[in-house]
């Protein structure tokens, strides 16, 4: 009795986990929304103005913020994946620790930050 409640307790953990990773996913995917969304906002705005130096002609929002939902959706993916694996470990009373997906995304986030910030900076003067 006492292993099928360890089992189950485990499979419940493993299902937060996943969710907090899709939480994680559509968090990636809004904000990459969001940046396509300003891009096209601010030049709607410039164009109204009638201001066309406001508008950046090498702006890569557009680009960066489609990045970001593609990226989102593949996170999502891969924590689908990284579920089962685990799920299945579980079963088979054989689970190993992997934290090379989570390595993954840290740095590819950490590397996204820095490239948004040295656009910020750029585009600021």
């Amino acid at each position: 009795m006492e292993k099928s409640n360890k089992n189950v307790a485990n499979h419940l953990a493993n299902e937060r986990t996943f969710l907090a990773w899709v939480r994680t996913s559509i968090g990636i995917m809004a904000f990459g929304f969001v940046v396509v969304k300003f891009s096209l906002f601010v030049k709607q705005i410039s164009i109204l103005l009638g201001k066309t130096h406001m508008i950046q002609p090498h702006g890569y929002s557009a680009l960066v913020g489609i990045a970001l939902v593609v990226f989102g959706a593949l996170t999502l993916v891969f924590a689908f994946i990284r579920y089962k694996k685990t799920e299945k470990e579980i079963n088979e009373e054989a689970y190993n620790n992997s934290s090379l997906f989570i390595s993954i995304l840290t740095i590819f986030i950490f590397l996204i930050s820095i490239l948004l910030i040295a656009y910020l900076i750029i585009s600021s003067y």
